[in-house]
């Protein structure tokens, strides 16, 4: 097992998590508006939504492992490809965040919990994004890649979690935060243009 391929895929995931994007900014605006539990609640459908698109990333893509390794390369491929696509939408982005809280709806928990899962699950985005970040990732020659694709599912979803929860509880304090402090915003913009362009390099250059 290369443990130092998980230990990638951990700081790959942290830093994505942390940047600024729809869903951990939906996440800090209902935890705003409603409370924390709210927020978590919010987390917590979000975080249902990944196992879906891990299963299925998890038996297709490994079928085709098993039934032919160049179209595999052609995944691979095609998911560098995307990746160099989002490091250009995010590179001309606009830095600014809307922190407005008047325009999102009050819902109990359980409505917080369904939508989150929803907006998941629905999301063709997030299958793509699985599809094109996972297989650069699997680590072991000797685990089965269903087995390792839910890994690297569970770990995506626990540092998800912790990260989007750690916005929740603190959500007063990180609006006030980015709201005083615009150079964060552009630091993690670049940064997260590094990582979406280092596992598209890695993916390409890669030997799995």
């Amino acid at each position: 097992m290369n443990v130092e391929v998980l230990i990638g895929f951990v700081a790959a995931t942290s830093v994505l998590a942390v940047s600024p994007g729809p869903d951990n900014i939906y996440v800090l605006m209902q935890s705003i508006t409603n409370g924390k539990k709210y927020g978590l609640a919010t987390v917590a459908g979000l975080i249902s939504g990944c196992l879906l698109h891990t299963t299925l990333l998890a038996f297709g893509i490994s079928a085709i492992i098993k039934a032919n390794n160049n179209l595999f390369f052609v995944i691979k491929l095609f998911g560098a490809l995307y990746l160099l696509y989002l490091a250009y939408k995010v590179f001309v982005s606009d830095t600014k965040i809307g922190l407005s809280v008047h325009s999102v709806p009050k819902k109990t928990m359980g409505a917080l919990f369904k939508q989150g899962f929803i907006m998941n699950v629905l999301n063709p985005k997030v299958t793509i994004f699985f599809l094109a970040f996972f297989p650069g990732f699997l680590f072991s020659s000797t685990w089965s890649t269903v087995v390792q694709f839910y890994v690297l599912g569970g770990v995506f979803m626990l540092v998800s979690g912790i990260i989007f929860s750690a916005l929740a509880f603190l959500s007063g304090a990180v609006s006030e935060f980015v709201s005083k402090k615009k150079s964060t915003v552009v630091g993690l913009k670049w940064l997260q243009i590094i990582v979406f362009l280092a596992i598209a390099i890695y993916l390409l250059f890669s030997d799995k």
